[in-house]
């Protein structure tokens, strides 16, 4: 079973910051897969306008999008995702029909969406954010901890990226999960520091993350 993401497009093909946005998650794509995640892509156009505008992206970002656009013209897909722009009256194509906002869904193998990022139209996603959530969402997983406040790990991928859009700080700490209680903490976390009796830190290697890849 593999983790998703589902990113929607939101205006037309060969828009210009879907364009950019698609190139960039392409160029990421190795790393997400590195993670056991899943690219897809959603257009509100026919999956035939495809073609050209990935030659574009392409050209455009110097990637090789390979993973798939879902043609969703129809907005069906848009509908059941709640992805439909209400509130910009200008975002909507030639018959008036409301577009997708930018959204990012995080799908876990058990297809619960465990997060759901929308921004608005003239406002382009940040992979470096949606990589640096899938990392805390798998190490909470496996580890029983949650992330605090911008923590992230050591991106190799992103520091050939200009410019860097995120803060990296190998090996940050994280806090142990609040349902687990201080005898099997101390257990499973001796280097736990206890601040206040409900929240706990402890050192967790880059090495144990998900981001170890």
């Amino acid at each position: 079973m593999h983790w998703q993401e589902l990113h929607a497009a939101s205006t037309n093909n060969h828009s210009p910051v879907c364009t950019t946005e698609l190139g960039a998650f392409a160029k990421l794509e190795p790393e997400f897969a590195k993670r056991g995640v899943k690219l897809i892509g959603l257009s509100a156009n026919t999956i035939e306008s495809h073609g050209g505008w990935i030659k574009d992206i392409n050209e455009i970002s110097g990637s090789n999008l390979r993973f798939p656009i879902i043609g969703d013209k129809q907005r069906q897909v848009a509908l059941q995702y709640d992805m439909i722009d209400q509130q910009d009256a200008t975002n909507v194509d030639e018959k008036g029909q409301a577009f997708t906002i930018r959204s990012v869904f995080v799908i876990d193998p058990k297809h619960t969406i465990r997060t759901i990022l929308s921004y608005p139209a003239s406002t382009g996603r940040n992979t470096a954010e949606v990589l640096r959530i899938v990392d805390s969402l798998q190490t909470g997983d496996r580890h029983r901890v949650t992330t605090p406040i911008n923590w992230s790990e050591c991106f190799q991928c992103l520091e050939d990226m200009q410019p860097l859009t995120v803060s990296v700080v190998p090996g940050d700490d994280v806090i142990v999960h609040p349902t687990i209680k201080s005898p099997e903490a101390e257990k499973l976390f001796p280097k736990m520091q206890v601040v206040k009796p409900y929240l706990r830190f402890t050192p967790l290697p880059k090495e144990e993350t998900s981001a170890a890849v």
